[in-house]
């Protein structure tokens, strides 16, 4: 198959979104706003909370000029090439997560591969990612720091899991990021405190950007003086252990 040059094709703006119920231009530049205006085609996680951002951000926007794919856990594979076919004939498209920034714990970064595959031009706007945020704000390795989604649902492989990234976290100076379902995040913190070692440091960074933000660094010795309700809070956790 022939394509067309990459500058006759159209672009993948990989467009962030907030993390929550914020003003959107408070969180978000107006490169993004001028950006969905000019973009009717968007590949998204899921598409009733895509419609309200585009309307949230540019509410002149036609809905109907709106032509939306999305691509999450329910989605077929090999659909997804074809949902870049715009793109191949010279219009824009826009990818977007439910939060935050697509490609990074985001099911994007399958439709980001397959553009580059296409010699599709990828184009990364600026926007507010919870994970680098709460990196940002803990005051552990920023120099060397790894990203490990979500840790076992089974109790004994999620005690393992976690003595294993304190570990690493000693033997390679490393900051140590993971994130939970937020209606188990109680539970989550309830282990840590238990199987962590006490001079270990746990930043607890929860609903990041909003007024409710609660962002705090401390040992698990003094966690455990602690009463922090994370119920269904998007709260992202990072451990190190520095001896």
């Amino acid at each position: 198959m022939e394509f067309k040059p990459l500058d006759t094709k159209g672009k993948l703006y990989l467009i962030p979104t907030r993390l929550g119920d914020d003003i959107p231009l408070e969180v978000l530049p107006i490169s993004i706003k001028k950006v969905l205006e000019q973009v009717n085609h968007y590949i998204v996680e899921n598409e009733k909370p895509a419609r309200r951002f585009i309307k949230k951000v540019s509410p002149s926007k036609s809905q109907r000029s709106l032509v939306i794919h999305t691509v999450n856990k329910y989605t077929d594979s090999s659909e997804i090439p074809g949902y870049l076919t715009p793109c191949i004939n010279g219009e824009s498209i826009g990818l977007m997560s439910d939060a935050g920034c697509p490609g990074i714990a985001d099911p994007g970064a399958e439709v980001i591969k397959i553009a580059h595959e296409k010699g599709i031009q990828v184009t990364p706007l600026v926007g507010p990612s919870s994970i680098l945020l709460a990196m940002m704000s803990s005051g552990m390795n920023g120099q060397s720091f790894t990203f490990n989604g979500y840790l076992p649902i089974d109790k004994n492989e999620r005690k393992a899991s976690i003595k294993l990234l304190e570990r690493t976290s000693l033997e390679k100076n490393q900051a140590q990021i993971f994130i939970e379902t937020p209606y188990r995040n109680d539970k989550m913190l309830d282990d840590l405190k238990t199987i962590l070692n006490n001079n270990t440091r746990l930043c607890i960074a929860s609903d990041i950007t909003l007024t409710s933000e609660f962002i705090a660094t401390k040992t698990i010795e003094e966690w455990k003086k602690e009463e922090v309700s994370l119920h269904k809070r998007p709260t992202i956790y990072i451990i190190q252990r520095d001896f």
